[in-house]
């Protein structure tokens, strides 16, 4: 069957009309210089017409910023009083612990089941009060680094537009820059604007 196939393949391939010479693509002529697209040529741009890129570390403003200072204080008050109860629980624990190895050798079966199970309860305790806290936190930082964020947007916008900026983002998304395009970091610009308002 093999065989077969490939015996009426060659078959067609020797039937199939040849292409004439009316068919094929003109020769070129030999006296005619080959045509190459026109090169433009080009001025140097003019700076106005340059692409400005601006760029700003988010990280440095948010820390060193009036307005991210001032979102970290309100942070870290109530994750440390977070902190203080959850190391209050902790230190207990720890107490209990100690206390438990301590007596352990002295207690019946029964006793001991009912002392382990009482400190298994407690760090179940511990995690869900931990597990809390991170569920009270957690919503706390989006909305303060979101507060944040706006205002960097806000100043950003303002200073880009007054200097003439095409564009400004953040200093992490910046990963190549081609020819023609001016870059500039802007984040302690960014931050004077910032905590002019």
């Amino acid at each position: 069957m093999h065989i077969f196939l490939v015996c009426i393949m060659t078959a067609l391939t020797l039937l199939s009309p040849w292409p004439t010479f009316a068919e094929t693509d003109p020769i070129p002529s030999v006296t005619a210089p080959p045509t190459a697209p026109l090169e433009k040529v080009t001025s140097p741009a003019k700076t106005e017409d340059r692409f400005r890129v601006g760029y700003v570390d988010i990280m440095k403003i948010a820390a060193e910023s009036d307005a991210g200072k001032a979102a970290n204080v309100n942070f870290d008050a109530k994750a440390d009083l977070l902190k203080k109860r959850i190391d209050i629980k902790q230190k207990a624990l720890e107490k209990q612990k100690a206390e438990l190895e301590a007596k352990l050798p002295t207690y019946t079966l029964e006793q001991r089941k009912t002392k382990i199970k009482a400190y298994e309860k407690k760090v179940a305790e511990l995690r869900t009060m931990l597990q809390q806290a991170d569920a009270e936190m957690r919503p706390l930082q989006e909305e303060l680094i979101k507060d944040v964020y706006v205002k960097i947007e806000s100043a950003a916008r303002t200073y880009g537009a007054a200097n003439g900026f095409s564009v400004i983002l953040e200093k992490r998304e910046l990963l190549y820059l081609g020819k023609g395009i001016d870059a500039e970091d802007v984040t302690e610009f960014i931050m004077k604007e910032l905590n002019g308002k």
